[in-house]
Order: structure tokens, then C-alpha cells, then sequence
């Protein structure tokens, strides 16, 4: 067990560290504001106060983890061998940052929390990041930071065996429409039908119909061939189904249309199945409520585990809601289109509510790898070599990968060429040395 000298046990504090030091590097850790025990503990300890007590481990605190609310930090980003680190605390310190109070900045969200512009869909953008501004999106700095953290602690206590963990992944597969032709009703089926003439898509035109009369397969039904995948691989895939009405924003298939509840009730018996909330259930805790409760009748038991439309979130209005209806984790947390870590980190954390100051249950498992955002890249050749580049980061620091598909991705549409290929890319990942 690590024990840490503070001279202030805030709740922020007490996240972080646990965070750190239990979550990423698997070593329990307790606290104490008295001299006289710190002194008496003959294991792994370490200081994290203003002034260093004698020659013990130190880290010079910031002041962020003591205050409440949200204030004008200022952040000065410096380079720290291979990485970046900011909050630098002078040469007594065993490290050159506080990488406790810089760690809690970016997985609180801080900085998403500050005035900044948004896009059209409301959605915090990559490009306001400190992250994105000063070149470190592409890492898991957190983790990083975390590992650089547990050697200077190894150098300082060389006979402590610190637990070593795996690198693994957690595939998302996204799904705001099941079908593309199949399944659309009457009214919506004519509709597309005229669009497609209008603006003569025959290809299109022909499809939809080949599709609706059974004579060809829908090119958004990929779900045997992602299922045949699941089977191959010792990883829980995690699908977002869209049940929520037909609106604006989302033109997914009616929850009550029994084939529809029987693929979601199939793909179930092998994988995890959350829900892919509305666009409209974001900012309404009713919409929420009733497509949770109407996913938890279609898998017949608790639902877990959600994923916002158009990856938006408003924190921490949009975070509440799920911990008010027992939603246990979340899977929002990434850029449509740009690949990265926006929280900082590739290991899962407890969302921790800056107005309320409270650790809160719902855990955040943030996505680093969208498959929009690979299109950037023409090449097959430049996609494989995004991907490996991400996962090498991930890998570095034996965290877990997790990328985003969509259903369709996986269709023979040009666009999305190669991309099975990126996929298995990403199963065989876990294989390798």
C-alpha cells in the first residue's frame, strides 16, 4: 500500500490518486494528514504538499486538487522526453510536474467545462484542447504520466513488486440504423424512393428495391459477419442500437418491428448491447427514461451501458442523467474526426462532477479511434499505419484500446474499402508480443 502526506485530503485528491495509483497501476493507496503515522509506515510513501517534510519522496503540489469550482488556470505545456507535461513544480520535486493535479484537469474535463466554441451540433471540439494546441492528443499522457510516475517511485523503494497489467481492446460497434432499405415502413421507403429519382441515383433506386423484394442483401445487415468475428475473439464487443423515434437527427428502425427486436435480442447472446441514446434523449431525462426501459424489455435485463448521438455531450448535465437512472457506464467520450485521447487516458474512470465535487459510480470508458476519422487518409496504406500508430500508444502503456465501427462500415461500399481489413487489424492486436 502507498501512503501519501498531504496536508489537505480534498475529494479531488482522493480521486486522482486512486485513479493513478490503484486504477492504472494496480497499488492501493491511503492518506494521512499526520506526521507521526507517515514516519511510522515502513512501505511505499510519499509526500504531496507544498514543502518537502525532510528527504522523502516528494511532489510539489498544485493548488488545483485543493480548491472547489472552476477557476482561470493557466497552463504552460513543456516537453518531458517523448511525452509533454504541464503544472511544473521546481527541482525538489522527484518529477518535473504534477502529473496528479495535471491528470485531473484533463479527465475531469476542466477545460470543457470553460466558455469555448462548439460546432453546429453543440459538441466540444478537438481543436479547443490543450491537448489537441499543444500536440499530445495522439497520447495517452495520463498513463504515460502514470508509468513515469511508478519508476521514480522503483528507483525510490527498488524492492517493491509493482503489478504489471495487459494491453487489451473493447471494439465499439455503433448502429444508428440497423438496415438502409429494409424495415423503413411504407411512407419512408416511398419517400427515399422519389429522393433517389429526384436526384437520380439509380444505382440507389435499384438497390433499395432488389433489397425490399429479398432479392439482395441489405448493405447495413453486417451483423452475421461482425457476430462470426465476436466468436473468434476472447473480447466482449459492446453494440449501441438507436431505438429512439424518428427525427432530424436520427432515421433508425422502429423499436417495435419484431425483426428488429430480434436481431438486437440475438446479438445480445454474444455481445454487450447499450443504447445508442437519441439525439433528443441528450438533453431529456424523460426520452432517456423511456428508450432505457424500452432496450431493458427488449434484452430482458438491466441496461449499463449507453453511447450519446453524434458522440455530444453536456457536461455534466448529460453525465447526471445516466447516474440518475443506474446507468453504469458510458461510451461518449472521443472526436467524431479526430483520432486521439480526449480525456488523456486508455484506462476507464469514474466521472467526477465539478459543480457537486463528488467521485460519481458512472464509469467513463472514453474511445480513441472513430472510423469517420480514419477517411482522412486516402490510402489503405495510410489507415493501417494511423491505426498501428494509435494502438502502439496504447500498447506502450498495456491500456485498453477502444475504437468505434459502425455497422456499415463493415458494407462493400467503396468508401469504406478495406476496412474489415483495419479490423482484424485491431483482433490480432491482442495476439502479438
Amino acid at each position: 500500500m502507498l501512503l501519501i502526506y498531504t496536508h489537505k485530503i480534498s475529494p479531488r485528491l482522493k480521486y486522482i490518486f486512486k485513479h493513478i495509483c490503484t486504477r492504472i497501476l494496480d497499488v492501493n493507496v491511503s492518506f494521512t494528514t499526520k506526521i507521526e503515522e507517515f514516519i511510522a509506515h515502513d512501505s511505499l510513501k510519499m509526500s504531496y504538499t507544498r514543502q518537502q517534510l525532510g528527504n522523502e519522496f516528494f511532489i510539489k503540489s498544485h493548488d488545483i486538487l485543493f480548491e472547489q469550482g472552476l477557476s482561470d488556470v493557466e497552463i504552460h505545456v513543456h516537453d518531458w522526453g517523448d511525452t509533454k507535461g504541464f503544472f511544473s513544480n521546481g527541482d525538489k520535486s522527484a518529477i518535473p510536474f504534477d502529473i496528479f493535479a495535471a491528470s485531473f484537469y484533463l479527465l475531469s474535463r476542466y477545460e470543457e467545462y470553460l466558455p469555448q466554441v462548439r460546432d453546429e451540433f453543440g459538441r466540444f471540439l478537438a481543436t479547443e484542447s490543450v491537448a489537441f494546441k499543444h500536440d499530445f492528443l495522439h497520447q495517452p499522457v495520463v498513463d504515460i504520466w502514470a508509468f513515469k510516475f511508478k519508476d521514480a517511485l522503483q528507483s525510490h523503494f527498488p524492492d517493491f513488486n509493482f503489478p504489471k497489467r495487459t494491453y487489451s481492446i473493447k471494439p465499439v460497434i455503433d448502429i444508428p440504423s440497423a438496415y438502409n432499405y429494409k424495415l423503413k415502413g411504407i411512407i419512408r421507403t416511398f419517400g427515399g424512393a422519389i429522393k433517389d429519382l429526384l436526384r437520380l441515383r439509380l444505382k440507389n433506386l435499384y438497390d433499395r428495391f432488389m433489397v425490399i423484394f429479398g432479392l439482395k442483401h441489405d448493405p447495413f445487415d453486417t451483423f452475421k459477419y461482425i457476430i462470426n468475428k465476436q466468436k473468434q475473439s476472447r473480447f466482449k464487443f459492446v453494440f449501441f442500437f438507436l431505438i429512439g423515434s424518428y427525427s432530424t437527427y436520427d432515421k433508425g428502425i422502429n423499436a417495435n418491428k419484431k425483426k428488429f427486436v430480434s436481431l438486437i435480442k440475438q446479438v445480445a447472446d454474444y455481445s454487450i448491447v447499450g443504447l445508442k441514446t437519441s439525439f433528443f434523449a441528450i438533453d431529456s431525462i424523460a426520452v432517456l427514461k423511456k428508450e432505457k426501459v424500452q432496450m431493458e424489455a427488449i434484452i430482458n435485463t438491466s441496461l449499463t451501458a449507453s453511447k450519446q448521438s453524434y458522440s455530444k455531450l453536456n457536461l455534466p448535465e448529460t453525465y447526471r442523467n445516466l447516474i440518475e437512472l443506474e446507468i453504469e457506464e458510458d461510451y461518449t467520450m472521443g472526436y467524431v474526426n479526430h483520432i486521439g485521447f480526449r480525456a488523456g487516458s486508455c484506462t476507464p474512470f469514474l466521472f467526477y462532477d465539478l459543480d457537486y465535487e463528488i467521485q460519481t459510480p458512472l464509469k467513463v470508458h472514453s474511445y480513441h479511434l472513430m472510423d469517420f476519422a480514419l477517411l482522412k487518409n486516402h490510402s489503405l496504406l495510410d489507415k493501417k499505419m494511423v491505426l498501428n500508430q494509435i494502438m502502439n500508444e496504447v500498447k506502450q502503456v498495456n491500456g485498453t484500446f477502444i475504437p468505434v465501427f459502425h455497422n456499415y462500415t463493415f458494407s462493400n461500399d467503396q468508401r469504406w474499402f478495406g476496412f474489415k481489413e483495419l479490423f482484424n487489424i485491431i483482433l490480432e492486436s491482442v495476439n502479438e508480443d
